[in-house]
């Protein structure tokens, strides 16, 4: 019986972290908003920076108006806020020439779902969606240079990815008003969501300039992702140093006390989302003042700042960085920078989940269907445990064999559970049954089940992968619900090949839970039921197999 209330315990607490997880997206919002930081001062003139805070407007105000507290430019009287279009191979990128930031990124090869193929949009500049990145040039003395607002002239209002082009270069100039001229330019690469940022300062002042490159992500906290309800994932800030690898910042985190205020070498930050991430990373080697604050309307800012650099009169300072705006897919992450990898967040057992991953792409590459992927990685898995599990499913087959012995030693002493357990163990030592036989093998499976139940609930290659028939997105949940009754039909069908437990109570539970996981699994990403329907058939037949062998007398 110890088997029956294993599994039992495992089902109901796979429940609670289903309703928990729900319950935690539901009511993750953050703590209402303070009065927006004030912009500190650098009084020492040494290498310490802090955030260049000059657009005090929230996301919904005129950003083109003059009252709302711009530095003044040289060409503000007289030059337009355009916006500019980008059009790579897999980008679609708006950059206003207000402090040339990225306002909106549509990703063209992951349309909004199967039935509308519109373009995703992951940055918007919508005041219910706010999601931009900022790249901008801030100097010491706030009346010399540009700053995050600063109006930047283009020569045109389109560019485009040439077919036969590898790359695409976007300069931006601004020029104040006392020799001082900024240089930015947006490089886009052909099949890369990795784009260059730089920007030159031209010093024709008379006098040393001291500038820093400001980078940051702006993002309302209180826009969904598209995720089901029944299913969590994080979204929000992440932080790599070298010290700590992976450090998921909450949007709460961001804007208290404890706020991100520290310098780091070899780092980068981002903000993620299911599937999807934006995320600057500096040049290897450099030191940078990284950053986070809450402002108006529920938005929060998590950025970073270069120190203070000399650009002496008559000479060009340069500053880089990239952002990587689109998908978390895992190889292109990897390439792009040291762990950035790991914003596809397996959680707790990426040790097991990566290398399951690396065999489904693998499979994927051969077979050219990630539904038929995952029933052979389900299958190899099952095959690996093999063992395991026909020592479980043997135990529980002898325990099958001998319930009505069982059930008439509970009937015989009643609520003399001393001399109940007595006899239980006599009838155990008899038949040579291991009561715990059953269990061991469950729990050492238990971490590779949950380990490849992150792997299809993270990947983004799932997101609309076609299967087969109805189901033509493995990432939604199924239509027509076929997979979620075949799933509690084939738990039922579990459960009759296991002894049914002795304790009433126990007897409606386990009956029940047939029923509350179909209606569970109903939400669930079809490529998950799938997984979950493909192990239970293999394991009613294993199960079977052994059962029949053992009542026959095959077996001792």
């Amino acid at each position: 019986m110890e088997t029956q209330r294993l599994i039992q315990f495992f089902a109901l607490g796979l429940l609670l972290l289903l309703i928990w997880g729900a319950w935690e997206r539901e009511h993750r919002a953050p703590p209402p908003t303070e009065e927006e930081v004030a912009e500190e001062q650098d009084e020492t003139g040494d290498e310490q920076f802090v955030p260049d805070d000059l657009d005090a407007e929230g996301p919904d105000r005129d950003t083109t108006t003059k009252e709302d507290g711009v530095r003044p430019d040289a060409a503000d009287e007289d030059t337009e806020v355009r916006d500019v279009r980008i059009t790579t191979d897999l980008l679609d990128v708006v950059i206003s020439t207000r402090g040339g930031e990225l306002r909106r990124v549509d990703l063209l090869d992951y349309p909004v779902s199967t039935d509308d193929q519109t373009p995703l949009r992951l940055m918007s500049d919508e005041p219910s969606r706010l999601f931009i990145a900022r790249a901008g040039i801030v100097t010491q003395n706030a009346a010399q240079g540009p700053g995050s607002r600063g109006i930047y002239k283009v020569d045109q209002d389109s560019f485009s990815l040439e077919d036969d082009a590898d790359s695409l270069t976007v300069p931006l100039v601004w020029e104040g008003a006392d020799g001082l001229r900024v240089t930015k330019r947006y490089t886009f690469h052909r099949d890369s969501y990795l784009i260059d940022v730089e920007h030159e300062v031209e010093n024709a002042t008379g006098d040393e300039v001291r500038a820093s490159q400001q980078t940051y992500l702006r993002r309302s906290a209180d826009h969904g992702d598209g995720t089901s309800w029944f299913i969590y994932t994080f979204t929000g800030g992440v932080l790599h140093t070298p010290d700590d690898r992976y450090t998921k910042l909450s949007f709460s985190d961001m804007g208290g006390s404890d706020r991100l205020d520290e310098n780091v070498r070899d780092g980068w930050l981002a903000m993620i989302q299911h599937y999807f991430i934006g995320a600057w990373i500096p040049p290897e080697g450099e030191e940078r003042r990284y950053w986070s604050q809450e402002r108006d309307n529920n938005v929060y800012d998590l950025g970073m700042n270069t120190f203070w650099r000399g650009v002496a009169d008559g000479e060009i300072g340069e500053f880089s960085t990239q952002l990587y705006v689109g998908p978390k897919e895992y190889r292109r992450l990897a390439a792009a920078a040291d762990a950035l990898d790991l914003t596809v967040d397996y959680g707790w057992l990426t040790i097991i989940s990566r290398p399951l991953f690396i065999v489904l792409e693998w499979i994927h590459s051969i077979v050219g269907n990630w539904g038929v992927a995952i029933i052979i990685v389900t299958l190899l898995i099952k095959l690996v445990f093999y063992k395991l599990s026909e020592t479980s499913f043997r135990s529980m087959a002898r325990m099958r064999k001998v319930h009505p012995r069982m059930k008439a030693i509970k009937e015989r002493y009643g609520d003399d559970r001393q001399a109940m357990n007595q006899a239980m163990m006599k009838l155990y030592k008899e038949e040579k049954i291991n009561p715990l036989g059953g269990c061991l093998p469950i729990l050492v499976q238990i971490p590779v089940f949950i380990a490849l139940y992150w792997v299809l609930l993270e990947s983004v290659e799932l997101r609309h992968a076609d299967f087969m028939l109805w189901i033509n997105d493995l990432s939604s949940p199924d239509p027509f619900f076929v997979l979620p009754l075949l799933m509690g039909v084939s738990m039922f069908v579990q459960q009759k090949l296991n002894p049914a437990p002795l304790d009433p109570i126990q007897q409606r539970i386990m009956m029940a839970l047939p029923f509350v996981f179909t209606i569970f699994f109903a939400f669930f990403p079809a490529g998950l039921v799938l997984y979950w329907v493909v192990n239970n058939v293999l394991s009613i037949a294993q199960q079977w197999f052994i059962t029949r062998r053992i009542e026959k007398g095959e077996e001792k």
